[in-house]
């Protein structure tokens, strides 16, 4: 039987949306709905949630996901410092809402925050990807799903060699191992 590999289930470079970090973040928000629109349907199921951010050298250096989107049209949001899932760490709704009026976020009408998008760098709001992150193109599919579960990771990127060739996207690992217990008889 043929072992899976993260090759199986990645989604290549070329397929996947791609800004410079000189790009806006008009530009990327367009890239990425750009690569939905051509996305392969009947071989990707789930439409991307990321755009990946390469240098002047074509490296990919940096991701933006869609939290990091919102996070980029509030410059407050930086101001209050790298907070984590506060939600996740026991603070109330009540607590989270009142951070909203101390700090004044997102106060402005939504017209206005979104007229940033034209004058944001994506360099000045990416997120550069950790160790973690990366997983060799011929690794078996159980190493990427260790490293998604213990980063708690929602994708990660696939190397060959120095490269970067492609993304591994939990919503793909998901459907397989869905696919798999579907299969088994229980």
């Amino acid at each position: 039987m043929k072992t899976v590999t993260v090759e199986d289930f990645m989604v290549p470079l070329e397929e996947y949306a791609t800004v410079s970090e000189d790009a806006t973040l008009f530009k990327a928000v367009m890239a990425l709905e750009k690569a939905q629109e051509e996305l392969d349907r009947t071989r990707y199921h789930y439409l991307h949630r990321a755009i990946l951010v390469y240098d002047q050298n074509r490296k990919i250096v940096g991701k933006i996901s869609q939290l990091d989107v919102l996070r980029a049209l509030e410059p407050k949001y930086k101001k209050m410092g790298e907070r984590g899932p506060l939600s996740r760490a026991g603070f109330s709704s009540q607590f989270l809402k009142s951070l909203l009026e101390t700090y004044s976020l997102l106060d402005k009408p939504l017209d206005f925050v979104c007229g940033r998008a034209a004058k944001l760098k994506v360099k000045d709001f990416m997120y550069t990807p950790t160790e973690g992150e990366y997983i060799e193109v011929s690794a078996p599919l159980g190493q990427a799903i260790h490293q998604l579960v213990m980063g708690h990771h929602q994708s990660l990127l696939v190397t060959k060699g120095e490269d970067i060739v492609g993304i591994l996207r939990l919503t793909d690992v998901f459907k397989h191992i869905f696919q798999t217990m579907k299969t088994c008889e229980i």
